[in-house]
């Protein structure tokens, strides 16, 4: 006698570098801004990011740094997205710019210092900074769309470009 049971797999967590992804992650630090909680803030959500010891900005004196880390883990950057149940706006963000298997966008700093995902959509200079995010690789829009797949896809399925995406202002499409 057999007996079956409902076993559902473990979701399997994709990180981009053993996918065939190319990650690029950045930022600028100016002004009077603070190394230490810059650095902190980028590696709350890509911890492996790494950066030279840049000295605290002292009165009369600015900062200005840029910081490049290649081949990070976007495993982390994925758990939040997952956990914050974001998963349709990220994946509109992250292929808005997709052209020849490369796309880019923007974290705010100031979200991710307290362990928050938002996307800068304005793509300017937003007060905290911001952290960009470059990927390139053959079948990036196919890695997009496994990356940030969730159960409720099999009942609404949704895709890059399509009438479900969102206005590049932010704003939810309708559709019926």
């Amino acid at each position: 006698m057999s007996t079956s049971r409902n076993v559902s797999a473990p979701r399997v967590m994709l990180n981009g570098l053993d996918e065939g992804i190319e990650v690029i992650i950045s930022t600028t630090i100016s002004g009077a801004e603070s190394p230490t909680l810059v650095l902190e803030s980028v590696q709350n959500i890509f911890p492996d990011f790494t950066a030279e010891e840049c000295s605290e900005p002292k009165f009369g004196t600015s900062n200005n740094y840029q910081w490049i880390n290649e081949q990070i883990s976007l495993n982390n950057f994925l758990q939040m997205v997952h956990k914050q149940a974001i998963l349709d706006t990220a994946l509109d963000v992250m292929s808005m710019n997709l052209k020849n298997h490369e796309t880019s966008f923007q974290l705010l700093r100031q979200a991710s210092i307290a362990n928050k995902i938002a996307f800068n959509l304005e793509q300017g200079n937003p007060l905290g900074g911001v952290i960009n995010v470059e990927l390139k690789g053959e079948n990036l829009a196919d890695w997009l769309e496994a990356a940030t797949w969730h159960k409720g896809r099999d009942t609404v399925p949704k895709r890059i470009n399509d009438e479900r995406q969102m206005d590049f202002d932010g704003e939810a499409s309708t559709w019926i």
